[in-house]
């Protein structure tokens, strides 16, 4: 017999989109099998995962559910909208009026984060731009758009790390020895003899 979906959610039949899309987001993450590495839960998990995604897309399906939230479609174009003129601002190097019509959006959501991090690392405000990038991630953890920025930055830092430690490895045995013999030959010209076989 196959399960309601609602209760394969944890949600009621009258639950609202934003909570249905709650409860989705966070089965998603919690049954997610890259979190599980080698351990035999995996295998159950991927199970899972699939009887949420399924139990998702079949509420999505449901008339009234499309019916029930055509007001809120309204809103989401006007934020599509307002998001592609952000990306063509970001694009024509306005980073100014990016972040200006930025914060005049207030839904917050995923593609804000990720604009907001697109503004912060053309301005080279890396810290920012990656929170934005990781906050947008969360939030939609399958957009390959927002995770390969996300893992771009995570280089870049990696490699900024490496350089910066580069230099700063500690003495090597050739910087000892070559100290002593500076040394040695500073206490042999005020008399005295720091290695007295040289």
């Amino acid at each position: 017999m196959a399960k309601n979906p609602y209760e394969v959610l944890g949600v009621s039949p009258n639950a609202s989109k934003e909570e249905i899309e709650k409860a989705y987001r966070k089965l998603i993450r919690e049954y997610h099998p890259d979190q599980y590495g080698d351990n035999p839960l995996k295998k159950l998990a991927e199970e899972k995962l699939q009887e949420v995604n399924e139990a998702y897309d079949k509420i999505k399906s449901n008339s009234s559910y499309n019916n029930n939230y055509s007001n809120n479609n309204y809103t989401n174009n006007n934020n599509n909208n307002e998001f592609t003129q952000v990306r063509f601002a970001i694009q024509n190097g306005n980073i100014a009026q990016a972040e200006s019509m930025l914060n005049n959006i207030t839904n917050r959501n995923a593609e804000w984060n990720f604009l907001m991090g697109m503004v912060h690392a053309r301005r080279n405000w890396n810290d920012s731009a990656y929170n934005y990038f990781r906050t947008a991630c969360s939030m939609d953890p399958y957009n390959r758009e927002y995770s390969s920025m996300l893992n771009a930055m995570n280089r870049q830092n990696q490699q900024y790390r490496n350089y910066n430690t580069y230099g700063n490895q500690g003495c090597s045995a050739c910087d000892m020895c070559q100290c002593l013999v500076c040394s040695d030959c500073c206490c042999e010209c005020f008399g005295g003899d720091l290695i007295s076989c040289c």
